[in-house]
């Protein structure tokens, strides 16, 4: 890796750090970074999820209070979400590295859609939980699997993908909801990180270098999240990630 291309993925760590902090969507920063630094999209894909699992950390503990009278209920999705995870790492792993370059300008697409509808399934979620709507159990289970699946398998979008989930089954206060995500989100990458690390192409020096950049840039976009419009940092990154879904199609 050249200095000019460590020099890229540092700073893209460093803004997938902030914006994860202020709006979501890093990962559509960081992937393309390191694609861009010469890996090969699935190398990037496993690197990058090794590199932003901090990231999920210190998300779950500043939500550790929302978490503290929810054992049982993250009990009884931790298993489930495991599961999903486990499933999404195996076929990355196992299926061809042609399958992903073929889906992967899809799902950076899907990701950039996700993030666009944020606000609009936040409000969506605040107005079914405040109205005591919540479905069945069983069907959440679904779901979440589902969502850990895709979640492990590439990520970007996960956030937005449970958020959603947990506001259609479950009737709960939005920040304790944002907390429950949270602590699925850190589930399903440590187990993503975990396979990944054990039999995935993972370009350590990568890591080590968008790892650290991207935990100051969480502390900084944290620090910084009061006077930055969400709105236009979102609509930033949306474009941005459909520049790349078609610069990774056309590749």
């Amino acid at each position: 890796m050249t200095i000019a291309e460590a020099v890229l993925i540092a700073v893209a760590g460093f803004l997938a750090g902030g914006v994860n902090a202020v709006a979501g969507g890093g990962s559509l920063i960081s992937f393309p970074a390191l694609v861009a630094a010469g890996l090969p999209t699935l190398d990037a894909n496993v690197t990058n999820t090794t590199a932003v699992w901090p990231g999920y950390l210190g998300s779950a503990a500043a939500y550790r209070s929302e978490l503290r009278t929810q054992g049982a209920r993250l009990r009884g999705l931790a298993v489930t979400s495991v599961l999903g995870a486990g499933a999404g790492s195996a076929i990355l792993l196992v299926a061809p590295d042609a399958v992903f370059d073929a889906v992967v300008p899809f799902l950076v697409l899907a990701g950039s859609v996700l993030l666009a509808l944020q606000p609009r399934i936040a409000k969506a979620v605040l107005a079914r939980t405040e109205a005591g709507g919540q479905g069945q159990t069983a069907q959440l289970h679904v779901a979440i699997f589902l969502a850990a699946v895709y979640g492990a398998y590439f990520g970007g979008g996960l956030g937005v993908i449970l958020l959603a989930v947990l506001g259609i089954f479950v009737a709960d206060h939005l920040q304790r909801l944002n907390g429950l995500k949270a602590a699925v989100s850190l589930l399903v990458n440590t187990v993503a990180l975990v396979a990944f690390a054990l039999f995935g192409p993972v370009d350590w020096g990568a890591v080590a270098i968008v790892a650290p950049a991207s935990l100051l840039g969480g502390y900084v976009g944290g620090r910084l999240a009061r006077r930055l419009s969400p709105d236009v940092l979102r609509t930033t990154i949306v474009v941005f990630g459909v520049v790349v879904a078609i610069w990774l199609a056309l590749r």
